[in-house]
């Protein structure tokens, strides 16, 4: 290991609010399998380049169980939460889709297309709704009025949540992943959502619904596949895994629209673009960048570099997304960019998020939807003025002011 990369600690900071840490575009040329060190001084390897990336995420040699002995934990946060219950993110096959299997169809292609009119109207009521309350008494926050309760009533909805319960649900979620909570405010806000989840699995237990937590109840707990506490567990980790990102996207896009003006005023005339924007936006800024983690269960080789059994192993999607050996001028943004490979925003294989088609779907709805609605929105402050997540977490906007 060369005396450069001796020193380079993981996660790498973001090189501003929007742009990717500078360490990987270098990593990328010079050293694209390296090893880096961790909080707590343990090494892993870190792969950087698009089709490195893959491999690490499709090679069965490489383990998802982070109670493995070298599984690569970014924090003391992690390591203790490795102890908890696992769920199907945290599995190796066949396990995987065995447990992935059970809420699957919910997220499928086609039951995604029957929740359209639903995300629209979600979308369209948000919009209607921040119009009637106006900006006259000064900037309105995109993230709390839109980004945040979109994703989140949608999820909420899925899961069974009662129309009355999302509004406080939604803020309880923010508190746990906003960044500005204290570690005992995130933790009760933790603690009060899996205790709300506990109460009403077992309310659909005894009258199940048509939604998904009732299915769990019924389907997998009723026959003895899972207890109450797996079922609890994985409504969670649906309600809370890709929501943060989902947020961040949402706010992410309306800034790179405004940083892009002549791909803004297109998207505004033609909607129909919004679909290739939004595949763009996926690329471009990886709001889920530290989830590709594994550790070898055996010795194996990646780009002539041996990985030995028992090593840890993190695979950068974000770096990939931006590999210049796969998308031309992989730096700019550009909605119609060709596309010889998939982006990696959502992973890569069996475990790619499987809220995939949900979330495109929400992005689909808001991107088409806010300019109809708020034609004169504009972002109230300079773009370099924007509240960001801190440098060394995922890309993402804490407060989005805005007027129209």
């Amino acid at each position: 290991m060369g005396a450069l990369t001796e020193n380079l600690e993981f996660p790498f900071r973001r090189a501003s609010g929007l742009d990717p840490p500078p360490e990987y575009a270098w990593l990328r040329k010079t050293d694209p399998v390296t090893q880096v060190r961790l909080f707590d001084g343990s090494l892993a390897w870190l792969v950087t380049k698009y089709h490195d990336v893959c491999q690490v995420a499709t090679d069965e040699r490489l383990s998802k169980e982070r109670t493995r002995p070298g599984f690569p934990e970014l924090a003391a946060g992690g390591k203790e939460a490795a102890k908890n219950r696992a769920t199907f993110v945290d599995m190796d096959p066949p396990k995987h889709m065995q447990y992935r299997g059970m809420v699957q169809p919910i997220f499928d292609m086609e039951h995604v297309k029957e929740l359209e009119p639903y995300i629209q109207k979600t979308v369209e009521d948000l919009l209607e709704r921040m119009k009637n309350k106006g900006c006259e008494g000064g900037p309105v926050d995109l993230v709390q009025n839109l980004a945040l309760p979109v994703p989140s009533y949608i999820i909420y909805t899925i899961l069974g949540v009662p129309v009355e319960d999302l509004e406080f649900l939604t803020q309880q979620n923010s508190i746990r992943t906003n960044g500005s909570s204290t570690a005992r405010e995130a933790s009760a806000a933790n603690q009060e959502l899996l205790n709300y989840l506990r109460r009403l699995a077992e309310q659909r237990l005894q009258e199940p619904k048509d939604d998904l937590i009732s299915k769990l109840m019924t389907e997998q707990v009723k026959t003895g596949k899972l207890d109450t506490a797996d079922a609890v567990q994985m409504a969670f980790l649906l309600l809370v895994a890709g929501n943060a990102t989902m947020v961040n996207m949402i706010a992410l896009g309306i800034v790179t629209l405004f940083q892009n003006p002549s791909q803004l005023e297109e998207l505004q005339r033609d909607p129909s673009v919004v679909p290739a924007f939004v595949e763009e936006l996926s690329r471009f800024h990886t709001a889920s960048a530290m989830a590709i983690r594994r550790v070898a269960k055996e010795d194996l080789e990646i780009r002539g570099k041996t990985i030995k059994k028992g090593e840890g192993v993190i695979a950068s999607n974000l770096s990939a997304n931006r590999d210049e050996e796969v998308f031309k001028d992989a730096d700019k943004f550009d909605m119609h960019r060709e596309w010889p490979a998939k982006e990696l925003g959502f992973g890569w294989g069996e475990h790619r998020c499987i809220a995939e088609f949900l979330a495109k779907a929400e992005m689909k709805a808001v991107f088409e939807t806010i300019f109809k609605k708020l034609p004169d929105l504009k972002i109230a402050v300079p773009l370099d003025e924007i509240e960001y997540t801190p440098l060394d977490r995922d890309v993402g906007i804490v407060k989005l002011p805005v007027t129209w």
